[in-house]
Order: C-alpha cells, then structure tokens, then sequence
C-alpha cells in the first residue's frame, strides 16, 4: 500500500526540491553528447555482418566526465527496434527516469525516436560503461564512462603517466537479436560467441584478423588501464605477458592496492589496475580467455578461443614486426584462480574507507535458481519445457504495457505486487512466474545473502544492483550458515555494483536504500534474464524534499 500525501503539501515539496536541483545544475559543468543508434556492417571472421551501433563506432563514444559534473545524451534510435541506454553504475540520485532498462524505469524508445538522458555524476570517480539495456543489442551497444576528479582534485594513488581504456566485448556472426529470439522461442540457451573482442576488433589469432588494438608506451612508466567488460554471457580472463597489475579500483570503487597478473571480470565488471612497464624492450599480448564457471564442467559450452591486443614498447630496439610474447593463461575451468581474484578484494585503508552501517533493517536471503518451466504460447519453437531462472522461486516477467516507475509514481494497481519472498521457499516448490517487488522504507539498511545452489548444475552469477553500490561483506564456497555473522569484514569490504556470486557458493551485501524509484536486480549474463533471473526493489519517498521521486520528464518515450 502506498502511503497517501496532501497534495498541496507535494507542491510544495517539489517547489523546494526545484530550488535545490536547479542550484546543483547551475554549479556543475555539462558533458552534452549525441548518440545516434543505426546499422553498420562490419567484416568480421571471414563474414560481413550487420550490426547495431552508436556513431558507427564499435565500441561507441567514451563519455569523459569530472565528478560532480551533469551529463545530458540525446539518444536518437534510428536502428530498426526498440531501445533503451543503462548508465551502468552511474547511481541516478534522484534522477531514476534516466537509468535506462526496459519496463523497469522507462518504456523503449521506439524506432525514428529520441529521449534525452539526464542526470549528474556526484560522489563517484573510476571507470564505467553504458549499454543498451534491451535484448541482446548489448552486444555491440556499448561503451566506456570515465568519470575523474573534480578539477583540483587527484587520483587516491601516483598519478599514471597513461590511461587506456579496454573494452572486452563478445562477437556473434549472426545477428544477435535473431539470436535471442531463436532462444526464447526454443526454451533454450542462446548459442556461445564466436570470438572476443578488445576495443571493438579480434585480433590476430582468429581467421581473416584485420586488425589489432596496440597500445605504445614507454619503458618505466605508469600505465592506467581501464578494463571493461562488456560482453553479454561470459566472464573473462585478462592477462599482459610479462607483467603485473596493482588493482587500485573495481566499479568506480577505490579498493586497497592488490597484486595480481590477471585480473577476473564477470559481464559487468570494471576494473582499474596499474601497470609499470618494466619488462624488456618488446611487444607483449594482452590476451582474454573465457573462464566457465558451470559446474560440471562437462556442460560447459563457452567460446574457447583467445582475443589478443598488444602492448608494444616505444624504443629504437624494439623489433616492428617480432612476434608478441604471449602469457600462460588460466585454464577456462579454474575458479581458484578466480575466486583469489574476486574474494580477495577489500576497500581502501581508514579513513578513506567509507563507513559500514551497523544497524541492519531489512534481512533477506536470495536463492539463485535455475530450472524448466511449461512452454508458452509465444515459444513457437519450444517443446514440452523451457529453460527458466528464478530468485526465490519467482521468474520474473517484466510488464508490458507500462513501466515499473511508471506504475510507481502514479500509483497504478495491477502493474506488480510488492510480495517477493525474503527467503527462498521450502524444498520442492514449484517455480513461479511473477512481476513481484520487495518495497524498502527510504533509508533502511537492507543485508542479503545471495545462495548459488551447491546442487548440479550451477555457475557464477554476477548479480547487479542498479541505483547503489553496495559493500561485500563476505564470500564462500557452500552453503552459508546463518547467523554466522564473526566472519563479516565490517572494516575495510571491498564496494561493488556487481557481484560475481560464486559456483555453488554465497555472498552477503549490504546497501542503504536511499535512493527513491525502482531498482533492478539482476543476473548479469543476458541470456539469464528473459529467463526470469531477477527483481526489482521498490524504494519509497523520504519526508525532505531531495528525498522525494521526482516526476518523469516530459520527453519519456511512451509504451
């Protein structure tokens, strides 16, 4: 139920709020952008393609921002299907029409339409992306966000000499919406990809290469890399042959330095590492693997070919045309390997680090399930039973006619019921479908443990929470015992928009809901999603006007 307000007393809200907004954008410089999303075709592994993309670039534009700065991107969909553009990361502090995906903030923008994304970049600085946030358009709908400090400010460790950033991408030969679509309509897992990609291109190794991202850098400097990865099902492994990486931030979050030569990413990761060029005069691979997560291993499906990019010294001895050195990289299956590199991040040293709450006010614990449920109507290909995913036992099916925000703002009944379960049903349940919510007070703090089944088959999850960051209190492999509350790094946790829940293992986070709006929560391996490995938390208004969901804008596309 939602709680009723005077009407005059809302006017007058909002006319306070107005004042504060207005006061903001005046302080804060503009970062205007123009995107226009069209088909390209693109040559690729012996075969033209066409694809969607924005500017005709693959990846499209970087966005480069200081904190504190707004941010306004004319989005002009020219491509021949609906749309929509996630900020990913980007917290959208009062400004929750601008997040981005599908029936949950906004309906798509349709063909020959525009909407115009607005919202300010406050209190973060670090690497993020942006990506179509609608089937499978992802794939080449995307790119880079870097937000720095504010001008006067500076980076929390010794200025790099270089910034580069890396965007890791996946490569279908075929049209990936086709693709979706053919999964969908079978109950099926969409098939793996047929390469990798570093900012945009193969390289070398796979047939008919035409091009190779190379970086030069010279000996004995700093290197800031800013590793993304944008690719839809699969997590990756990133190496540089001959040298090692200080993570110095994941997700826009500073961390305590960690040392490493390879960094994990899940589909959705980004990860900001030093690297000193002290290896000999040469040229080096950057190579990424797949790591496959699935238990067991004998079902893994993943892309088993390597992308390359090159790291080439700047010096006379440096041979031209020398083959680069290749790293040893993980074997695909190695979750050792990557569970180091994911449980061993932490936040950086007091007193930077940001403050853990303590008092806890909303407890849940989410089951990660996959499963089958009865074909539908639509599934035109679909025999006897499909492929499905649940939280809790509840699929999540987005609405189709109005927007979850929508719905939420003008109090509309029948869009969805606020009654997702905070705790995963007893044995034998059966799975559900369901547009279900779990409603938050504003600035309650909400503790979840997410349970990937220990049971076959599972994999790592990356679960992504729009609209917050939230801390990463502890991780483990099994089943987690509750209540077992003394192995919580309530000092120093590692700050995260998403999390790679390990294979047949857990995590808790913990977040302060002070964000008003609805929030996805979701798998981010996009074939998870149209099977139903989701929710939405329904954040309600405060009582002072900069707590207050603001009213769309006026330019919001329309069902």
């Amino acid at each position: 139920m939602v709680i009723p307000w005077c009407s005059s007393m809302m006017r007058l809200l909002w006319f306070l709020f107005a004042l504060l907004l207005a006061r903001s954008v005046a302080d804060a410089a503009t970062a205007n952008y123009t995107f226009t999303v069209e088909s390209m075709r693109v040559s690729r592994l012996c075969n033209s393609t066409d694809i969607i993309a924005v500017n005709g670039q693959l990846p499209g534009p970087m966005i480069e921002v200081n904190e504190g700065d707004a941010v306004a991107v004319e989005v002009i969909n020219g491509s021949p299907y609906n749309l929509t553009i996630h900020w990913h990361g980007i917290l959208q502090l009062l400004t929750p029409w601008a997040d981005g995906p599908s029936m949950v903030t906004q309906c798509p923008i349709q063909p020959n339409s525009s909407y115009t994304y607005r919202f300010n970049v406050t209190g973060q600085e670090g690497t993020l992306w942006w990506h179509a946030h609608s089937s499978f358009l992802r794939a080449t709908v995307y790119g880079a966000l870097i937000i720095r400090p504010r001008n006067g400010s500076a980076y929390p460790f010794p200025a790099p000499d270089q910034e580069v950033p890396i965007v890791l991408g996946e490569w279908w030969s075929r049209n990936v919406v086709d693709i979706e679509s053919d999964a969908v309509s079978s109950g099926q897992l969409p098939r793996e990809s047929d390469a990798f990609t570093v900012n945009g291109v193969t390289g070398e190794l796979y047939q008919c290469a035409n091009d190779t991202f190379t970086v030069d850098v010279q000996p004995n400097t700093t290197v800031l890399l800013r590793v993304i990865n944008a690719g839809l099902n699969t997590h990756l492994f990133f190496k540089v042959a001959g040298h090692a990486f200080t993570v110095v931030a994941v997700d826009a979050c500073y961390t305590a330095n960690y040392t490493t030569d390879t960094l994990v990413l899940a589909p959705g990761h980004t990860v900001d590492a030093l690297m000193v060029t002290n290896a000999s005069a040469g040229s080096y691979y950057m190579a990424v693997q797949a790591y496959d997560s699935l238990s067991p291993t004998t079902m893994a499906v993943t892309d088993d070919t390597t992308a390359t990019a090159i790291v080439r010294y700047n010096t006379t001895s440096t041979k031209k045309n020398a083959t680069p050195v290749m790293p040893t990289m993980p074997q695909s299956s190695d979750s050792a390997t990557a569970n180091a590199f994911y449980f061993g991040l932490r936040g950086p040293p007091s007193p930077s680090a940001p403050a853990v709450p303590t008092k806890v006010d909303v407890n849940m614990t989410i089951e990660l399930g996959l499963g089958q449920l009865p074909c539908d109507s639509t599934q035109s290909s679909c025999s006897g039973k499909s492929v499905a995913a649940a939280m809790n036992g509840v699929s999540f099916r987005l609405p189709s006619q109005m927007s979850l925000l929508e719905a939420q703002f003008n109090r509309t009944p029948g869009v969805y019921t606020a009654d997702f379960p905070d705790a995963p049903q007893p044995s034998g349940t059966p799975m559900v479908e369901g547009t279900k919510v779990r409603r938050l007070k504003y600035n309650s703090t909400v503790e979840i443990v997410l349970q990937n089944p220990t049971a076959f088959p599972s994999e790592n999850h990356p679960i992504h929470l729009h609209g917050f960051n939230f801390f990463v209190l502890a991780q483990g492999l099994g089943n987690f015992t509750p209540g077992n509350v003394s192995g919580y790094n309530l000092v120093d946790p590692v700050s995260r928009n998403t999390l790679a829940v390990p294979t047949g293992g857990w995590a808790v986070i913990r977040f302060v809901a002070n964000n008003p709006g609805m929030w996805f929560f979701h798998c981010h391996l996009d074939a998870h999603v149209p099977m139903g490995l989701g929710m939405v938390f329904a954040v309600d208004n405060g009582t002072t006007p900069d707590s207050f969901l603001p009213p769309p804008p006026a330019d919001l596309p329309k069902c």
